[in-house]
C-alpha cells in the first residue's frame, strides 16, 4: 500500500508520496511514486500513484512511449494536450485501458487496480490537480476541497482537514503534508521511507523543490518528536 497526498493553494501545489510496496509481510520493496513531466516554463506535470504496482509502473511506461512517439497529438500526449483537463482525461484513459488488460490477464486471481493525483500547470493556464479513479473517472481539487488523498489516507487526513486551506503559505503545507505523513507512518505498516516531496510554485511551470527524505533524517525527527510533544501537552490540558 502507499500514501500520496497533493495540496492545491493559491501560492502552488504541494505533493508527498512514500515509497513502500508490499506483497505480504516478508516482500517489501521501496518504489517511487511520483513522477514529473516537465518542460520548464512552459508545463509540468506530476503524477502520484496507489494500488497495484503492474498497473501503475505500466500506465506511466505507457504514458512516456505516447509523448516520445513522432506521431504523438494533444489526444495522446499529456505534454501536448492544450489543458490540464485533457491531462487528466488522457491519463484517466490509459489507466482505465492498462487495468482493464491486466484485469483480463489476472482474471483467475482477484483484479489488480490503482489510483493516481494528476497535477499541473501549463504556461498561460490555472493549477489543476485531480484525483484518477482505476475506472478512468476523476475529481478535481477545489477552493472547497483543496487536498487529494490516494492510499492508506485515513490517519492522515484529520490535520488536514484543520489546518489546509487555499490561503495556506507553501512553507505550512509542506509542514501539514508531513505531519499527516507522521501520522500514516506511526499508524500503518504498509506505508515506509523514504518520502519524496515537491513543490510546485503559481505559474512556476516547473518544479520548484524537490527533496528525498530518507529514514533518520533529522529535521523529520525532530518535526515528528515535536508534534508529539505537542499532542501530549495539548491533550493534558484539556478539562472534561
Amino acid at each position: 500500500m502507499t500514501y500520496c497526498v497533493g495540496l492545491l493553494l493559491n501560492d502552488g501545489m504541494v505533493m508527498l508520496s512514500d515509497t513502500r510496496t508490499n506483497a505480504g509481510l516478508d516482500n517489501i520493496s521501496t518504489y517511487r511514486k511520483m513522477f514529473t513531466f516537465e518542460d520548464p516554463g512552459e508545463r509540468v506535470v506530476t503524477i502520484m500513484t496507489a494500488g497495484s504496482l503492474s498497473v501503475s509502473q505500466t500506465t506511466i511506461a505507457r504514458l512516456r512511449e505516447a509523448i516520445e512517439d513522432p506521431d504523438a497529438t494533444s489526444d495522446t500526449s499529456i505534454m501536448l494536450a492544450p489543458t490540464l483537463l485533457k491531462v487528466a482525461d488522457i491519463v484517466g484513459r490509459m489507466l482505465a485501458d492498462v487495468r482493464a488488460e491486466i484485469d483480463e490477464k489476472l482474471s483467475a486471481m482477484q483484479g489488480a487496480t490503482a489510483s493516481m493525483i494528476v497535477a499541473g500547470q501549463r504556461r498561460g493556464g490555472a493549477m489543476r490537480m485531480f484525483l484518477i479513479y482505476p475506472e478512468g473517472n476523476f475529481i478535481e481539487a477545489t477552493e472547497d476541497a483543496p487536498f487529494l488523498q490516494i492510499g492508506e489516507h485515513k490517519y492522515g487526513k484529520p490535520i488536514l482537514d484543520r489546518v489546509v486551506n487555499p490561503a495556506t503559505s507553501l512553507a505550512d503545507a509542506q509542514k501539514a503534508v508531513l505531519l499527516s505523513m507522521d501520522s500514516t507512518l506511526r499508524s500503518n505498516l504498509s506505508v515506509g521511507m523514504p518520502l519524496d516531496l515537491q513543490v510546485i510554485e503559481r505559474d512556476a511551470c516547473r518544479v520548484t523543490l524537490k527533496r528525498r527524505i530518507e529514514a533518520g533524517d533529522p529535521a523529520f525527527r525532530a518535526m515528528s518528536e515535536a508534534w508529539s510533544t505537542a499532542l501530549r501537552d495539548g491533550f493534558q490540558r484539556i478539562v472534561i
